[in-house]
């Protein structure tokens, strides 16, 4: 017998700000939701508004988690490839500000 084929809640992505410097992005994710397969055009930085547990499906098959906790803010570089899913069982935030712009 065959499983069936599930998919998973999308994440809901809320555009904050989006000009000519940045575009700042609120994502909230119920349990098990994703954001689906994306790669990043910009380098970024996202700060966490609450605690959780993503899981982070990589190019070629590969996953791995990373926990947040709120108020403690990471960086990416433009070019990351991923679906993010929260791994958790409560509902998970986080902020990410794409830079469009450098200073200078």
């Amino acid at each position: 017998m065959s499983t069936p084929l599930t998919c998973r809640a999308p994440a809901t992505g809320t555009v904050q700000i989006d000009d000519d410097k940045v575009k700042v992005t609120r994502w909230d994710f119920d349990p098990g939701a994703e954001t689906g397969w994306h790669r990043h055009g910009m380098s970024y930085v996202v700060t966490p508004v609450t605690d959780g547990t993503l899981l982070l499906e990589l190019p070629g098959g590969q996953t791995m988690t990373a926990e947040l906790k709120a108020g403690v803010s990471y960086a990416r570089a433009f070019g990351t490839e991923h679906n993010v899913v929260n791994a958790g069982t409560a509902k998970l935030s986080f902020v990410e500000v794409e830079l469009k712009a450098y200073a200078g």
